[in-house]
């Protein structure tokens, strides 16, 4: 099994990478794990209090779990993994996603290269390179569509935690990378590149 990361920070276009490497190959031979589905739960505060937790630490991501499900599908077994909820900043109780023993696994997400343990997990490490003015357009965009947040909110948290946790820890993760992409889903170079790579394990 050949596990691939991909990390970069927020709009750097992470997710387009590892789709469209994923439709290059095929998406019945990639199995595909956003590393948003393993943020922490936290059941016993209330909304008020999970609204103002720091979602952009990598501390915040059970990682434990992550690394458990990559065992078991190194294993030969399918593995249950949790569906984030990012308006009640919580997990579905009873909703989550199949990840099938495929030849090749691909993870994404903000802190992907962050931590030693999930590193030590991968094969490939990728880093996604993307000018910082194009990165807080796209997740503007992102937040007000797909998760109603408003101007003012997504500028605080900008401010407070997004752009200092890039550059305390995402941005000192890319020398931890194997291959650098610049400019995400726009480096059709990058990802054909990746994608003969990863063609070799099929």
């Amino acid at each position: 099994m050949l596990i691939i990361g991909i990390a970069g920070g927020t709009g750097s276009g992470k997710t387009s990478v590892a789709r469209s490497v994923i439709e290059r190959l095929g998406a019945e031979k990639v199995t595909f794990i956003s590393q948003d589905n393993y943020y922490k739960d936290h059941p016993h505060l209330t909304l008020a209090e999970r609204e103002g937790l720091n979602y952009d630490h990598p501390l915040v991501f059970d990682n434990d779990l992550l690394i458990e499900h990559l065992k078991q599908l190194k294993s030969g077994e399918a593995a249950q993994a949790p569906v984030y909820d990012f308006t009640s900043h919580s997990r579905f109780k009873e909703k989550t996603v199949e990840l099938k023993a495929c030849n090749i696994v691909v993870i994404e997400g903000l802190h992907v290269l962050s931590d030693e343990n999930l590193r030590a997990m991968l094969d490939i490490k990728v880093f996604v390179d993307t000018d910082p003015d194009v990165r807080i357009l796209r997740r503007v965009l992102r937040d007000i569509e797909e998760r109603g947040r408003s101007i003012q909110s997504i500028h605080d948290q900008y401010l407070k935690t997004v752009k200092p946790m890039h550059e305390a820890f995402i941005e000192p993760s890319k020398k931890y990378a194997d291959i650098i992409i610049p400019e995400g889903g726009q480096n059709e170079v990058g990802i054909q590149m990746l994608s003969i790579l990863m063609e070799k394990y099929f």
